[in-house]
Parts: C-alpha cells; sequence; structure tokens
C-alpha cells in the first residue's frame, strides 16, 4: 500500500505547472534559436536558387548542390558531432561549432565561385550536425525527467519546423534585396547566440565523464566516417547519373562502392562495443516507423520546396517577394503552432497527430499536381499552401516526440540522433533522387533560358509525382500496426507518446495505491 504522503507528493509532481526561471527560458531561447537557425538557412537558401543560377550561371544539377551540400553535411556527421559533444563538453562544441556557421555563412554571402559556395554549404552543415545534437543534450541536462523536459522539447522541435517554414518567407524578403542577403542575414544572428551562449550555457563536466568511454567505443569514429563517405558517395552517384547514363561505368561503380562503404559502417557499428547506433533498438516501440516517416516528411517537403521555387520564378515569373507572401500561410500555421503543440500531443496522442498531418502533405501534393503555367493562385496554388501548413506543424514535432517514445532515459539520445540522422540523410537522398528525375526527364531547363513555360513544367512534374509518392509511402508505413511491441518503457511516457499525466487523475492515483 502506498503511503499518503507519497500518493499527495506523486499527485502533486504531475499536476504541478511546469515552473522556469529566467535562466532557464534564456537558456531554451539560445538553443531553440539555434535550430530555428539551422532549419532556416535549408529553407531560405532554397528560395534564392534561381537568382543564384542566373547570377553564377549554374544548371538544375548545380543549384541541387547547394541544397544537398548542407543537409548532407549535417545528416552524415550527427553521429560523430553527438559524440564530439559526449567527448569534449557540449556547452564547448555548441559555441564552436556555432561560431564555424557563422563564419562559413559570411563567407558564403561574399564569394562568386559555385565550387567554393557549395563548399560553404557543406561546412554549414558539418556545423549544424554538431550543435544540434549539442543542443539537445543540453536540454536533456538541465531540464528536469517528465512534463519539463517534455515542454522544452517540444518547444525545442517545433522552433525547428517553425524556421524550415518561415525561411521559405524570409528567403523571399532577403533574395528581394541580393541572394548574397539569405547567407549573410544569419551571421549577427548566430555572433549575437554566441555571446548569449557564453553567459546561459552552463558547464559541463561531458569530457572527462567521456573519458573511459572513448577507450571502450574507439571505432565510434570510423563508423561516422563511413557512413558520411557512403551517403556523399551515394548521393553524388544519385545526381551525376542523368549526365553519366545510369548504366554507364561511372554510375554503376559509385553505386558499388557507395553500398561497400556503408556495409562497412554496418560491420563498424555491430563489432564495437557501444556503438553510437544500436540498431536493435530500430525494434523498439515506433522507433523504426517514426524515423522512415521522418524521412518520408523531410524528403518529400525539401524536394517540393525544391521544384516549386523553381516553377514559382521561373515558369511563372514571381518574383522572390512574391513568392515569399504567396508561401507566408504555410510558415504562419507552423510558427503559431509551437504554444500548442505539446498540449495536442498530450491530448490525441502521437501518432494520430503524424497520420493526420501526413495525410494532409499528401493530399496538398497531389492537388498541386494541377497547376498549370497559368494558374489561380485562391484555386490551385492557397489550398495545397494551407495543406502543407498543417501537415508539417502536426507531424514535425509529433514525430520526433514518437522517436522516443518508451525508449529508456539512458538511451533518449541515441533514439534522438537517430531521427534527426534519418531526418537529414533521407532528405538529401530523396533530393537528389528528385534531381535526376528532372534532369533525366530530357533536357534539363538552365535558369534563366529562353524556354516554353509549359515545357519546363514538364521537366518538373516528375519531381512533383515523386514528393507525392514519398509522402503517400510514408503514411502506409505510420498507418501500418506495429507487429511486436517493445519492451521497454519509460516511466513516465506512454507508447504514443503522451505522458502518463495526461491520462492519471489524483482520484485514480489513490485508488490505485489502495
Amino acid at each position: 500500500m502506498t503511503s499518503t504522503s507519497t500518493l499527495e507528493r506523486t499527485a502533486g509532481d504531475r499536476l504541478t505547472a511546469v515552473r522556469w526561471t529566467r535562466a532557464q527560458w534564456m537558456l531554451l531561447l539560445v538553443l531553440c534559436t539555434v535550430l530555428a537557425l539551422d532549419a532556416l538557412d535549408v529553407s531560405m537558401v532554397g528560395v534564392a536558387l534561381p537568382s543564384i543560377g542566373n547570377e553564377l550561371h549554374l544548371g538544375t544539377e548545380s543549384l541541387q548542390w547547394i541544397v544537398s551540400a548542407y543537409v548532407l553535411g549535417y545528416g552524415s556527421l550527427l553521429l560523430l558531432g553527438g559524440r564530439m559533444a559526449d567527448l569534449l563538453g557540449r556547452r564547448r562544441i555548441f559555441l564552436i561549432a556555432l561560431s564555424v556557421f557563422a563564419a562559413a555563412s559570411l563567407l558564403g554571402g561574399l564569394v562568386d565561385d559555385p565550387a567554393l559556395l557549395i563548399a560553404t554549404r557543406f561546412v554549414k552543415g558539418l556545423a549544424a550536425a554538431f550543435t544540434a545534437p549539442a543542443g539537445f543534450s543540453i536540454i536533456t541536462t538541465n531540464f528536469a525527467e517528465g512534463r519539463e523536459r517534455n515542454r522544452a522539447l517540444s518547444i525545442f522541435t517545433t522552433f525547428g519546423a517553425s524556421g524550415f517554414s518561415l525561411g521559405l518567407v524570409v528567403g523571399g524578403l532577403m533574395t528581394a534585396l541580393s541572394w548574397r542577403w539569405t547567407f549573410l542575414v544569419s551571421v549577427p544572428v548566430a555572433v549575437a547566440v554566441v555571446i548569449l551562449g557564453l553567459r546561459y550555457i552552463p558547464r559541463d563536466g561531458a569530457a572527462g565523464q567521456a573519458a573511459n568511454g572513448e577507450q571502450e567505443s574507439g571505432h565510434d569514429v570510423w563508423g561516422a566516417i563511413t557512413l558520411a563517405a557512403g551517403m556523399l558517395g551515394l548521393v553524388y552517384t544519385l545526381v551525376a547519373a542523368p549526365g553519366n547514363g545510369w548504366g554507364s561505368v561511372a554510375t554503376i561503380a559509385g553505386f558499388v562502392a557507395s553500398a561497400g562503404v556503408l556495409a562497412a559502417f554496418g560491420v563498424i557499428e555491430n563489432r564495437v562495443r557501444h556503438p553510437p547506433i544500436r540498431f536493435s533498438i530500430l525494434k523498439e516501440g515506433w522507433v523504426a516507423r517514426a524515423n522512415l516517416s521522418a524521412v518520408g516528411l523531410f524528403g518529400s517537403y525539401l524536394s517540393f520546396q525544391f521544384i516549386l521555387t523553381l516553377y514559382l520564378q521561373s515558369v511563372l515569373g514571381w518574383s522572390p517577394l512574391g513568392m515569399a507572401l504567396a508561401l507566408l500561410p504555410t510558415g504562419l500555421l507552423v510558427a503559431s503552432s509551437a504554444p500548442f503543440a505539446d498540449r495536442l500531443i498530450e491530448r490525441f496522442g502521437a501518432p494520430r497527430l503524424i497520420l493526420t498531418g501526413l495525410a494532409a502533405l499528401t493530399l496538398g501534393y497531389v492537388l498541386f499536381l494541377r497547376v498549370g503555367t497559368s494558374p489561380n493562385y485562391v484555386t490551385d496554388i492557397l489550398p495545397s499552401v494551407l495543406l502543407l501548413g498543417v501537415g508539417f506543424a502536426l507531424a514535425f514535432p509529433s514525430i520526433n516526440v514518437q522517436a522516443t517514445a518508451g525508449i529508456r532515459d539512458a538511451e533518449q539520445g541515441l533514439a534522438a540522433g537517430l531521427i534527426q540522422t534519418s531526418t537529414q540523410v533521407g532528405a538529401a537522398l530523396v533530393l537528389a533522387v528528385t534531381t535526376a528525375m528532372v534532369s533525366g526527364h530530357g533536357n534539363a531547363p538552365e535558369p534563366g533560358a529562353a524556354v516554353n513555360a509549359a515545357a519546363m513544367l514538364e521537366q518538373y512534374r516528375p519531381g512533383l509525382i515523386l514528393s507525392a509518392a514519398v509522402a503517400v509511402a510514408a503514411l502506409l508505413i505510420a498507418a501500418t500496426p506495429r507487429l511486436s511491441p517493445g519492451k521497454r518503457r519509460e516511466p513516465g511516457v506512454q507508447t504514443d507518446g503522451r505522458p502518463e499525466d495526461s491520462t492519471t487523475s489524483v482520484e485514480e492515483l489513490a485508488e490505485l495505491s489502495k
């Protein structure tokens, strides 16, 4: 029988509202701003692609690398970034990586050489690969487990979704001045956050605590390196395949080499004593489905955005500012959902929101397939814009919550790193396939070239169809019943992503204590 004092304390802990100090709010602001800045950079630069292509004389394949270089550097080194944060200290890694991000942003806004521009994007992705896991770890070590941490993580992930969606609008505004401002605008923000971070991010002793772990799992760095090399080779092969020929020696050799390197990654991860990825975690709870849903969500959305920006500016001749205003509803819907994301998850459960969000995304993509060379914004474009906003606002935070629901606290970082890796690497792969389809569908139109609008739209249509197909696949995966329930569940968290206190009242606790 549970004692009265224990019961009262448990009930009080469950029902007490979350109250944070000013220092905690400032810490969360620093971390959320950086995550939003990372996401903002992906979509903001995407809006500037036509302008970059016109000024630097780049084709579709080269423009794709401006986007892919960032998300690939981000996704492929997340595992290494998380490991380095554990070894060298989360605060130190976070601030150093953010400083590198600011420097690369400044350089990217000043260069004229396409290769150097793409290189700066890759460096920014690498920096984000270190700030993201470090930021997540700082939250989990500075906010108490349970409702307080759940709320902090919900705000954290929603900031990321908001940054990605609002990047379309900010990118349009910046490109109206010059495409270079889509790079330069991040510099003062990053510098300001570094200054705030020096004051509000607590010092940690991660370096000393991880020393023994490095001796036990020294091969994990090689795992991260082989993963990055394998994904780089795979994406490059996909992008170059239309030009080289799908049956050419270069294409076949690229696929074989990439598969070999990724196989080596699998061997390394299975042999080290404490690998960054324990593959058996995919069998637990919603982990596998959440990661596949993340690939479908972010991959389809990023690919759709890539084609949408080219369509609106190159086919319809819209200005960057006009496009920003047209896409504003998407950003507003995602941003306005931030205060309510954790409440929606508590009330309806993450799985329902994931299904609803992916269904809205799929419908938005399908409706957009109707567009022609003279669409009506209200009837042909706005419905898709609204559906994409609703879909991303519901699905993105819910997938992140569900990816860690039911996982023990000791492996929360692993589950979080895995979902971040799936999001970024999956997006890079889907975007690479999309670009390959567009480039392989006849002669891909070059930005600024005098081509027929209808012919250009037909070049992009296969990519639009692929985005819809990827979203449908993600929806089907999310709707598939779990065949074998996970055996482990984190105390205080249900397998549907809702905290236990959202369904347990004081009266129920009293009844259970008898």
